[in-house]
């Protein structure tokens, strides 16, 4: 259903929560205006340019309500769309299209936003080597849904979670006592095939993580002239990461220093939502 996303625990379960937050026992509103069963059908539709992202989730959504239920897109992930549009129609028992409506479109319209504002940040690196990565920047209970929007807006994932690798941040730093005793404690506990990474915000850190042995030196929160100096620095000897004030606005210049990832948590934590609506729900025989 999703690829490209390390999952540790099926999608099933993440939308069932949700589906439970919705529906305490019984959804009082869909019962009173169709007490008995009956097929039917509404139109997904799309209310705003943009890129398409969550139609299996969609689906699935209602399949865990109703087994009979289907979905025809007329769409898939990653394609633009546009405002009008009929992305699809969901065919199934009547109580379960309203009962998993908002469930549905909440994902969809979620995911929908994120690979929307991705794309956007992905055509201004249009040319360039730097490579845009997402943040551990998530929507409680939703990073397997956004951090797979981010790849279908083209961008890459960072760590799944801190299970997935070292990255040593200022805290870490001063937990360790120092840049250097914080990459010596990674390397000795971590196993030799995961990377360090380290957060360096000056560049004194820089040439001591750099003296250290850090695998990637992540250039935080530095304006373009310390991050050209601190990439001039390691010189290749390590990958760089810029992070820390990352707008779209700022990716060219980013990117023209020459730094291997910069990673943005905006892509995350401030994309809106792409409108979509499911309209016309009718009877079918």
């Amino acid at each position: 259903m999703i690829n490209g996303v390390t999952m540790k625990i099926s999608v099933d379960d993440y939308i069932l929560n949700t589906l439970k937050e919705d529906i305490t026992y019984e959804d009082v509103s869909a019962n009173a205006v169709m007490p008995e069963d009956k097929q039917g059908k509404a139109d997904l539709i799309c209310k705003q340019d943009g890129i398409i992202c969550g139609l299996d989730i969609f689906r699935r959504t209602f399949e865990l309500i109703d087994s009979t239920s289907r979905f025809e897109a007329n769409f898939k992930d990653g394609d633009s769309v546009r405002k009008g549009e009929l992305l699809g129609v969901i065919y199934g028992d009547i109580k379960a299209i309203l009962s998993g409506e908002r469930t549905a479109l909440n994902y969809l319209q979620r995911m929908s936003g994120i690979a929307t504002l991705t794309r956007a940040y992905m055509d201004e690196l249009k040319g360039y080597s730097t490579t845009l990565l997402d943040t551990r920047k998530t929507t409680p209970n939703m990073r397997p849904f956004e951090k797979y929007a981010v790849t279908i807006g083209g961008a890459t994932n960072h760590r799944y979670n801190l299970s997935d690798g070292v990255l040593l941040k200022d805290n870490h730093i001063g937990a360790a006592g120092s840049v250097t005793k914080a990459i010596q404690m990674a390397k000795k506990y971590a196993p030799f095939v995961r990377k360090i990474e380290i957060e360096t915000e000056t560049l004194e850190q820089v040439r001591e993580a750099l003296a250290a042995g850090a695998d990637i030196i992540m250039l935080d929160n530095m304006d373009n002239d310390t991050m050209k100096k601190a990439v001039e620095i390691i010189d290749g000897k390590a990958q760089t990461e810029c992070s820390g004030n990352v707008t779209k606005e700022r990716l060219k210049e980013i990117a023209q220093i020459g730094v291997d990832f910069v990673s943005c948590g905006a892509l995350t934590h401030s994309a809106p939502i792409m409108d979509v609506s499911l309209k016309n729900l009718v009877p079918v025989e």
